[in-house]
C-alpha cells in the first residue's frame, strides 16, 4: 500500500481493486535504485561496474546503472538492438559522437550502432547511467570486426558470482527476474 496521503487533493481517492489482470506477474519495486552501496555494484571490468535492476533472460534483456568512480571505458562494442540511457550524475559519451552526456541527459541509441563508452573524471560525483539494453552487445575491435558477444546469460552469470562473493546471494539477482 503506498504511503498514506494527508494534505494532497487526492487524498481520499481509493485505489483500484484488481490491480493485475489474470496471468500477469507483480510490479518490480528497487528502493534507492543508485545506492552508494558498492556491494551491489557488480564489477564489469576494472572500472566499470553494473548495477542490476531489472533482468529477462526470455526477452535477452536487462536494466541496470552502470557506475564508474572515475575515468573509465567499456570495450567497444555494437548493439544490433535499441539500447535507452539516462544520465543520473557525473559525464560520459561515445568516443564517436559529437556529445557528452551530464546529469539529466537521455540517450536513444539506435540498433546498429557501435561505440567505446568512456566516463570522464567527475571529482567525487560518481558516473552513473541508467541503461534499458535489449539484446547481446557484440565485442568489436579498431575496425568493427567482432570479437565477442555478452548477453543476458553472461550477465546473470557475472552477477551471480558477485552476490554470492560478496554475501549478497544469487536468490537476490533471482529476485530481479521477470
Amino acid at each position: 500500500m503506498a504511503e498514506r496521503a494527508t494534505t494532497e487533493f487526492w487524498k481520499d481517492l481509493p485505489p483500484i481493486a484488481q490491480v493485475f489482470k489474470p496471468h500477469a506477474l507483480p510490479e518490480h519495486f528497487v528502493a534507492g535504485a543508485a545506492t552508494a552501496d558498492e556491494r551491489y555494484y557488480v564489477p564489469f571490468n576494472d572500472t566499470i561496474f553494473t548495477r542490476p535492476l531489472f533482468i529477462s533472460p526470455q526477452a535477452n534483456k536487462w536494466c541496470d546503472v552502470l557506475m564508474s568512480k572515475g575515468p573509465a571505458l567499456v570495450s567497444r562494442h555494437y548493439h544490433p538492438h535499441e539500447v535507452f540511457a539516462y544520465t543520473i550524475s557525473g559525464k560520459w559519451a561515445y568516443l564517436e559522437h559529437n556529445w557528452t552526456a551530464k546529469a539529466g541527459d537521455f540517450v536513444y541509441e539506435t540498433p546498429g550502432e557501435s561505440h567505446t563508452l568512456v566516463t570522464y573524471d567527475c571529482g567525487k560525483d560518481w558516473t552513473r547511467i541508467f541503461f534499458v539494453v535489449q539484446g547481446p552487445l557484440i565485442w568489436i575491435d579498431e575496425q568493427g570486426n567482432s570479437t565477442g558477444y555478452f548477453d543476458v546469460h553472461d550477465y546473470i552469470a557475472l552477477c551471480e558470482a558477485h552476490y554470492e562473493k560478496v554475501g549478497i546471494g544469487k536468490d537476490y539477482l533471482r529476485s530481479l527476474f521477470r
